[in-house]
């Protein structure tokens, strides 16, 4: 079980935890939200819930719910900008399918009950 960060996802969330003096560390998980079913959710965790999944990356800890870890693991977030965008990109190896907006996705066990 897997959550990696490119180099300038890690940067930028770095700076987003710092900016918070309680911060624990980075929250990673996905929530019911958009047309394909599971967006992702990503915020600075205030504290670790004892059921959460760890993961520490070159010092970051990022932190997922026992609900999500199924869905998200093996991701790969990125950092990602286009323009006058600035945007994390997750790269799920758990995603069969996305919405036309890409704001959510859905899952191969998901498609087949569908």
């Amino acid at each position: 079980m897997a959550i990696s960060l490119t180099a300038s996802a890690l940067e930028r969330a770095r700076k987003f935890v710092a900016s918070n003096a309680d911060a624990v560390g980075l929250r990673f998980g996905v929530e019911r939200t958009g047309c394909s079913g599971w967006g992702y959710a990503v915020d600075v965790a205030q504290q670790a819930n004892a059921d959460d999944q760890v993961f520490e990356f070159q010092g970051l800890k990022i932190l997922v719910d026992p609900r999500s870890l199924p869905l998200v693991d093996g991701t790969e977030i990125d950092f990602v900008k286009k323009g006058l965008n600035h945007q994390f990109v997750f790269r799920n190896p758990n995603a069969a399918g996305e919405c036309g907006c890409g704001e959510s996705f859905t899952t191969d066990s998901e498609l087949a009950s569908g």
